[in-house]
């Protein structure tokens, strides 16, 4: 038996609907093949649990294996009792790269028992643990310089020079999250009370628009308050502001601000531009936020022009999953220029016996490549 003959990478996105994980190859000579686990892995006192990530994991990535080795002599079993490759590993695996929510924060379970479990279970000696602002912005992007915006119910920015990350929002909906959806809806849902009440800064068209959403308006606190996903029912509202704003200025005014605080964010993360303006810098919007179209791009692109004038904007490339695919490419072939964080993102040592020491230790392997 013999360790299948392609070089394949895997990616894995880790979010709140669940786990995705999508299988390629070095060369990019094969189509990207991806396995979906709908069950969002588990968070308990002591972080992100990895043995719950493992357990929809490498299932599914034995099973991507399977199939993208059939016809070849032994499928995706290693050979027993054969040491790994130390670049490719038993079952063919180059590199492994995951990016999870609540990595930078809730991670440090994951940093200190994957890199073992994972060169114990499928041979891997290259991999990746990145929080999922990081993946964005590699799918996004890919390894340029710039700054990713991700807008959805929260609100985060990510830039980078390729230097150091510079990382603004994303604190939650309480202390930040400013423009984001639930921060639009919230807005919303405050002119519309304000018009049940007759104060100053009422919007009639959003109280009528509450009202056909959530029924009567005094019953919206009762509706809100005891809800553990208040957030998202927040973020909810967010198009009903954007339906209004054509006709009522104050729905307008909302996204205005909305608007003026997302290109905030930007500006605070996006590298400077070269001597004399030369090699603009690129930001991509990404998330569902900007699906919200011109009510909201409009005013945006106007407060990113005045704000980040070194800025231009891109279409994202791509999503969190393919990020995580061009990052354990990038790994794989000791190309990778995204710089190294102590959480944000991770590449302990390939030696898997020291990988749990450094994740407690200083949190950083070495760079790829540099020995």
């Amino acid at each position: 038996m013999t360790a299948p003959p392609d070089r394949f990478v895997i990616g894995v996105d880790s979010g709140g609907s669940g786990l995705r994980v999508a299988l390629g190859t070095v060369d990019e000579k094969r189509p990207v093949s991806t396995a979906v686990c709908s069950e969002p892995v588990r968070t308990g006192p002591g972080g992100i649990d990895a043995d719950h990530l493992l357990t929809q994991l490498l299932p599914a990535v034995r099973g991507l294996l399977d199939r993208a080795t059939e016809g070849h002599a032994g499928g995706a079993e290693p050979p027993a009792g054969s040491p790994a490759d130390s670049s490719v590993g038993l079952f063919g695996i180059a590199a492994l790269a995951i990016g999870a929510a609540g990595m930078a924060t809730l991670g440090e379970r994951l940093r200190a028992e994957l890199p073992d479990a994972l060169a114990a279970e499928l041979g891997v000696r290259r991999l990746a643990l990145a929080a999922d602002a990081v993946t964005a912005y590699a799918g996004a992007l890919g390894q340029r310089a710039g700054a990713v915006v991700a807008g959805g119910t929260g609100m985060i920015a990510l830039g980078t020079d390729l230097s150091e990350w510079r990382r603004a929002d994303g604190w939650g909906h309480l202390l930040g999250d400013c423009g984001g959806g639930a921060w639009i809806g919230r807005a919303g849902l405050e002119a519309a009370m304000r018009a049940h009440d007759g104060r100053r800064g009422g919007s009639a068209a959003l109280l009528a628009r509450l009202v056909a959403v959530f029924g009567p308006a005094t019953d919206l606190p009762g509706l809100l308050y005891p809800r553990t996903d208040r957030p998202a029912l927040l973020a909810s509202f967010a198009p009903e502001v954007a339906a209004c704003a054509a006709d009522d200025p104050v729905a307008a005014g909302i996204l205005r601000e909305a608007a003026a605080h997302i290109a905030e964010t930007a500006a605070a993360v996006c590298p400077e531009a070269g001597p004399e303006g030369a090699g603009q810098r690129e930001v991509a919007l990404t998330g569902g936020l900007f699906q919200m179209g011109d009510p909201l791009l409009a005013p945006l692109r106007e407060e990113l022009a005045r704000q980040v004038p070194q800025a231009v904007v891109v279409p994202a490339a791509g999503d969190p999953l393919s990020g995580s695919l061009r990052i354990a490419r990038a790994l794989a072939t000791a190309g990778l220029r995204l710089p190294l964080h102590p959480t944000l993102l991770f590449v302990p040592d390939r030696a898997p016996s020291t990988a749990a020491q450094d994740a407690t230790g200083s949190g950083q392997g070495r760079r790829p490549g540099a020995d």
